[in-house]
């Protein structure tokens, strides 16, 4: 397999033609910051040995975050958490118990009192186009701050905030040396008004909902 550390690899930023593509695809007014983007490498794999996880990778190579109490062996009971390189618990992902339907609650650090917010797993056989929105934790659907829509599988998903603006993207990542990457090593494209942390909660939580090795199932 090809290495997928970004500092190796010539094509980790976004290309000239990946920027015309971008505003291509979109209005003026609806479309990612191309230039200022942060460009993001996500490796479905942990860095510790026998454990699931991710590691995120800079433009430059450097490790951003990590994901390594990913295995529901773990004694977790559910619990997700987001570091940064050095291991500093930046984001706690928590199943909503004794909820319906697939939801998340989303906390800063390691607390678990007082949840940023509320991630829900869209659920409708006729628009299947949307994925999972998310919100206040009190669970209202009318305050909206993040929809989710694409497909996971593919790795082609957009993520648009309260005033349907591209805020995030997932996109495939390109071969390398005639090399495909698969759907394991991807991007994650952040507008720079977005917090990094919190998009790749998102990518964390899209995994545990349409992925398909999801670990907590109850």
């Amino acid at each position: 397999m090809a290495k997928v550390y970004p500092n190796v690899a010539p094509t980790t930023t976004i290309t000239p033609d990946e920027k015309q593509q971008l505003f291509n695809s979109m209005s003026a007014n609806n479309a990612l910051d191309a230039d200022h983007a942060v460009v993001l490498t996500v490796w479905k794999k942990s860095l510790l040995f026998n454990c699931h996880g991710f590691t995120v990778y800079d433009g430059k190579g450097n490790l951003v975050f990590r994901v390594d109490n990913y295995m529901a062996t773990s004694g977790n009971n559910g619990e997700i958490v987001l570091m940064d390189a050095a291991g500093k618990p930046l984001l706690t992902i928590r199943r909503k118990r004794l909820s319906l339907g697939d939801n998340w609650l989303v906390y800063e650090g390691e607390t678990a009192i007082n949840p940023r917010f509320l991630v829900k797993k869209h659920v409708n056989i006729i628009n299947t186009k949307y994925l999972a929105h998310v919100g206040p934790a009190s669970g209202s659907n009318k305050n909206v701050m993040y929809e989710i829509e694409g497909s996971y599988a593919q790795r082609c998903c957009t993520v648009f905030d309260e005033k349907k603006r591209r805020v995030a993207e997932i996109k495939k990542k390109e071969s390398v040396g005639g090399v495909a990457f698969g759907v394991d090593v991807f991007r994650l494209i952040v507008d720079p008004e977005m917090d990094t942390s919190v998009a790749m909660a998102m990518v964390i939580l899209l995994d545990q909902m349409f992925g398909s090795t999801r670990r907590f199932s109850t």
